[in-house]
């Protein structure tokens, strides 16, 4: 039996883009992420969905991290008390604290961790082709013709023996 590898580094928090997936860029570290928050919120005080929307558009669609990565940071920054939260308009708005704003890195030493996008990694490459493909099974599935999805089916299932395949050579 091949040996198993280990998923570390794979998360919901680091691949996201939808649920649990999306238009990603190279993989993201928790610290990324944290890093990000604390960036964005240099700049004015936002909410959870706000901050998402932020790095999706910054960058271009490449980094668009889930709620399950960005709300428990927020509340891991929280409880060690560099951002504070306070209801505004029905929504829970964080800005940073005193101290929070010393630990935020001036833009000049190493950019903002939104700027560090590697379009060449395979990383990159897969994610793309993943959400084509998913795009695809989508549009078969909506078509409800027995005969498509039956094909399509097949056609899903071989990949995922052959990616299997893939993690089976080492």
């Amino acid at each position: 039996m091949p040996r198993q590898r280990s998923r570390r580094g794979y998360g919901r928090h680091e691949i996201r883009r939808g649920r649990g997936y999306g238009r990603g860029r190279h993989r993201v570290r928790r610290g990324d992420v944290r890093s990000a928050i604390l960036a964005l919120l240099d700049d004015r005080p936002m909410h959870g969905y706000e901050m998402i929307q932020e790095l999706d558009e910054r960058t271009g669609g490449r980094w668009r991290p889930s709620a399950g990565s960005i709300y428990p940071t927020l509340q891991l920054l929280e409880d060690e008390g560099l951002v504070s939260a306070e209801e505004v308009d029905g929504k829970k708005v964080f800005s940073l604290t005193d101290n929070g704003r010393q630990q935020v890195p001036p833009p000049a030493e190493g950019g903002r961790p939104w700027e560090e996008v590697d379009e060449d990694s395979p990383r990159y490459e897969i994610r793309g082709e993943l959400y084509r493909t998913m795009a695809a099974a989508k549009q078969v599935a909506r078509a409800d013709d027995d005969e498509q999805m039956e094909k399509a089916a097949g056609i899903l299932k071989d990949a995922r023996k052959q990616l299997y395949a893939i993690l089976a050579e080492d």
